[in-house]
């Protein structure tokens, strides 16, 4: 039987979004590792002075889970630099060098969507909403009004509610260009039924350019 190649043995490594901050589950690090979590959970907890002298955030004792076997399931969220130093910890073989350029990247991508949510993103975001409140003053159904033109930008970038926070670069600087043109259609306007009707004919029009600009490459 041939041996399993490297990418085989690749496991999924998501990081978590706290706020600004990206956070690697021990689960996963074990998993990429090829060791049982228990192990990994382990040698942390022994050395866990060593970790906190890296950050405290993520080392908490109630960060678990119930599993579905009913099962209290325990880990710990570390930080880019924790994460390094559990790799210090193993065998400098081929997975864990393998491992480390994988952290590298992934925390290099969390840091520059990061970036763009505070830069770009959020600017954008209360400018829209702005527009919102002012199209919607004197409704009833003013929160309405604002959760229609959250999804109106989500549909048209492909995402669900919640998903925004952790979206991949593109996607933030995409969500950027959608509600700047809602922005834009909505101005002049004094009813937020003409409002949203104006911001969903130029979303509408961006992403068919987008789609046929996409189509022709």
């Amino acid at each position: 039987m041939m041996p399993a190649t490297r990418a085989s043995q690749d496991a999924p490594l998501v990081l978590v979004m706290h706020k600004s901050d990206a956070y690697v589950d021990s689960r996963d690090m074990a998993k990429n590792l090829g060791n049982k979590h228990q192990s990994v959970f382990e040698l942390i907890t022994n050395y866990v002075g060593d970790f906190e002298q890296l950050g405290k955030a993520g080392l908490k004792p109630e960060l678990h889970q119930i599993s579905k076997t009913g099962q209290t399931v325990k880990y710990v969220l570390l930080n880019e630099d924790q994460s390094y130093l559990l790799l210090t910890y193993s065998r400098n073989t081929v997975r864990v060098r393998h491992l480390k350029v994988r952290l590298v990247k992934a925390f290099k991508e969390a840091r520059r969507a990061a970036d763009i949510h505070k830069t770009e993103y959020l600017p954008e975001y209360h400018a829209l909403h702005d527009e919102v409140a002012r199209v919607a003053a004197g409704s009833t159904n003013g929160r309405l009004v604002h959760m229609n033109f959250n999804k109106l930008v989500n549909k048209a970038v492909g995402i669900q509610s919640g998903q925004r926070a952790t979206a991949q670069p593109i996607t933030q600087s995409m969500l950027t260009v959608v509600q700047t043109v809602a922005t834009q259609a909505m101005r002049g306007t004094t009813d937020h039924h003409e409002a949203y009707q104006r911001a969903k004919s130029a979303v509408g029009n961006l992403t068919q350019c987008l789609q046929l600009e996409a189509s022709s490459d």
